[in-house]
């Protein structure tokens, strides 16, 4: 099995930065994509940002466009979230994913963390 563990979240005030982490473990044959989703209250889980396996493709949804950086080390199976200039409407939990393939026999799914908390709050 495959697991996705994030850590990096907590609160912060307006204006500040975080950054979150996520690491894959486990046996795999290989990851695809990876990206970042959160979900606020009472919303439905929206894309923050993907990147592709090179890392030389990535998309951001527009709310957080110019403030978010992602990236990834494949050497560590780890992906990361810098968050700059938080805002309050960025309080969510922020989740990873990426596209795993188990073995040559498989195909790739999709794999979720736990989840981490960021509030953003004065």
């Amino acid at each position: 099995q495959v697991q996705l563990v994030e850590s990096g979240g907590g609160l912060v005030q307006p204006g500040g930065s975080l950054r979150l982490s996520c690491s894959a473990s486990g046996s795999f044959l290989s990851i695809n994509n990876m990206g970042w989703y959160r979900q606020a209250p009472g919303k439905e889980r929206e894309l923050v940002a993907i990147i592709s396996l090179s890392g030389g493709s990535t998309n951001y949804a527009d709310s957080v466009k110019g403030r978010f950086t992602i990236s990834r080390d494949n050497a560590k199976n780890t992906v990361y979230l810098q968050m700059n200039s938080l805002k309050p409407e960025d309080t969510a939990v922020y989740y990873c994913n990426a596209r795993v393939r188990l073995n040559y026999s498989s195909s790739y799914y999709a794999q979720w963390g736990q989840g981490t908390q960021v509030t953003v709050s004065s």
